[in-house]
């Protein structure tokens, strides 16, 4: 199966895709990519996620999945917005 592995940061940008045996998960494409991210992400400094959707680590991937790694959100969206709008409210 063919899949593509994408990173965006550090001043650089990649789109790799690797062929993978069925029934590989998203380990496997980050450590096919050979991008050098395997360590961040294994200790959760950076996320991965299939078509902008996080995913965890051992999911296993389909034909044609591109994996994202991105690094963590550092607040909830949704919590963002309910916070400025209490502010606007509050005014």
């Amino acid at each position: 199966m063919r899949v593509q592995v994408a990173w965006v940061g550090g001043g650089r940008a990649a789109l790799v895709t690797v062929e993978l045996p069925a029934g590989a998960s998203v380990d496997d494409a980050v450590a096919g990519a050979a991008l050098g991210l395997e360590a961040a992400v294994q200790s959760g400094e950076l996320v991965c996620a299939i078509y902008g959707r996080r995913v965890e680590r051992d999911t296993a991937l389909r034909d044609g999945d591109r994996v994202e790694i991105t690094r963590p959100l550092a607040c909830d969206p949704k919590t963002a917005r309910r916070r400025r709008a209490s502010r606007k409210a509050s005014l």
